[in-house]
């Protein structure tokens, strides 16, 4: 019996390390790489930033179970929203960064035509980022930030995060969040870059 649970055991593992995108860690164990495998006409991608101390990483279980690439939290995974950073990978259909952000813009509004609509200052050095500031008539911050690495990856991404709008940590944690954003890079994923970041394990 013993031996049946470690083979389920191992083919479970296998099984969240086949999936399309994945995260690994560097050899700090603060940053965090995502990635994901050529799909016909989209190069294979990947995505790097810092991971903020005390913050987990996640890409094969929690974020594969809410249809995402990647999650940060802090403590324990509650399933609730607040909180967390949330990566998107998606292969580039609209025109523009621009259209990006005026289709999420148009949704976001559709569902809650009161909330107000701000910016967020973002810095990244190594891709165009737009970042925006929805406040909800729910009592809810929404961040977005869309981000192009340019029109031969074939990809866009977004990283986003909702906090409660009288959050106590709410200053904190969006310079957390900028700073994520800001240090976000892309690459062209080669077995080369996943294997520069497998030392720290997944």
């Amino acid at each position: 019996m013993e031996a049946v649970m470690k083979r389920l055991l191992t083919l479970f593992l296998l099984g969240l390390l086949s999936v399309a995108a994945h995260a690994v860690g560097d050899d700090s164990g603060r940053g965090v790489m995502a990635y994901g495998k050529a799909d016909r006409d989209v190069p294979g991608w990947a995505i790097t930033t810092d991971l903020p101390d005390g913050w987990t990483r996640d890409c094969c279980m929690y974020a594969k179970a809410i249809g995402v690439n990647l999650v940060l939290y802090q403590g324990e995974w509650t399933g609730d929203p607040e909180r967390v950073m949330v990566l998107n990978v998606w292969p580039s259909k609209l025109s523009s960064l621009e259209a990006e952000l005026q289709d999420d813009r148009h949704h976001y509004l559709g569902r809650d035509p009161a909330a107000k609509v701000g910016a967020i200052a973002i810095d990244n050095k190594s891709m165009t980022c737009r970042g925006v500031h929805y406040e909800g008539a729910d009592h809810k911050d929404d961040l977005v930030v869309f981000c192009d690495p340019g029109l031969a990856t074939g990809v866009r991404l977004s990283w986003s995060m909702t906090l409660a709008h009288d959050d106590p940590r709410k200053a904190e944690l969006i310079a957390l969040f900028q700073r994520v954003v800001d240090q976000s890079k892309y690459l062209k994923y080669s077995d080369e870059t996943h294997g520069a970041g497998t030392k720290a394990g997944r």
